[in-house]
């Protein structure tokens, strides 16, 4: 069996996950909310009366953690990045309840030898007692170390997807919203525990000055500027968000999302004031 055929293959375990109120609360905190306690908008995610979650929270719930990492599945792990993430909301979140998350590769797209591969995977998430589905995850792992496996089989040479294009014109609307120095030690509260976000050596082993922020906290930021520009703080209004990781952020960084609307679609992209630098990109949001 070839690697990839392996990895199409691979029995990712079903998950279940008791969502607490606490669970929400954190996650809410880990990206941002609360930093304005008066903001009563702001309340409603982080403070257990009439709580709601972010629909952003999507990302960590029943997650089958980093299964790619198993030594028997024979991937090179140390050079896999998160290339692009998305949600799609069928139902609010819940602030609580027995959550069922059912993982699966669905695409490989071998770029080489020298290229690496990427792996994109889908993720649902449902209710436990009624079977519901209320959010479905896509994701796409790039894997620098694993290019040139499917030996030239066309199962595994397909294009990858085009990302979304963004309009050409100034952003409509910009929002900036700083992050904690401890944030990533927050975030990884709710359940990336990956060491690279914690211990400074580890960080400097991997090439960078400092730990980084998560990328799906760095998500979570422009999810919230989603939801406060063109959601007023409404999260049944925001349905599917979906976008590509460019560059790292430092815990501490403002992190300004661009944002372009053009009906129920909301373009973004977003950068960090400090450095100038673009760290999501090709972002694509609807909105009710």
């Amino acid at each position: 069996m070839t690697l990839y055929d392996k990895l199409m293959n691979w029995p990712t375990p079903e998950i279940r996950q008791d969502l607490s109120a606490r669970d929400t609360m954190l996650y809410a905190l880990g990206v941002g909310l609360g930093a304005d306690p008066l903001d009563e908008r702001q309340l409603r995610f982080v403070y257990e009366k009439n709580l709601v979650a972010l629909p952003t929270m999507a990302v960590v719930l029943a997650y089958p953690g980093f299964w790619m990492g198993d030594p028997a599945v024979g991937v090179n792990w140390k050079k896999i990045l998160h290339g692009e993430q998305g949600i799609v909301i069928h139902k609010p979140i819940p602030a609580s309840g027995r959550l069922i998350g059912r993982s699966r590769v669905t695409q490989i797209v071998d770029k080489g030898a020298d290229k690496g591969a990427i792996v994109f995977s889908d993720r649902d998430i449902l209710m436990e007692e009624t079977g519901e589905k209320i959010a479905t995850l896509t994701g796409a792992s790039f894997l620098r170390g694993d290019g040139g496996h499917g030996g030239g089989d066309a199962r595994w040479t397909q294009p990858a997807p085009e990302p979304h294009a963004l309009p050409a014109r100034a952003p409509d609307v910009v929002c900036d919203l700083p992050t904690l120095p401890q944030a990533a030690l927050i975030y990884r509260l709710s359940g990336d525990y990956n060491p690279l976000h914690a211990e400074p050596a580890v960080a400097v082993a991997g090439g960078f000055k400092a730990p980084i922020l998560h990328g799906l906290c760095t998500l979570g930021v422009a999810g919230h500027a989603i939801l406060r520009a063109m959601c007023d703080y409404d999260p049944t209004r925001l349905k599917s968000l979906k976008l590509r990781f460019s560059s790292p952020v430092y815990p501490g960084e403002t992190i300004r999302t661009e944002m372009w609307k053009d009906g129920g679609v909301v373009s973004f992209r977003a950068r960090v004031v400090e450095r100038d630098v673009v760290v999501l990109n090709n972002g694509h949001a609807t909105v009710a």
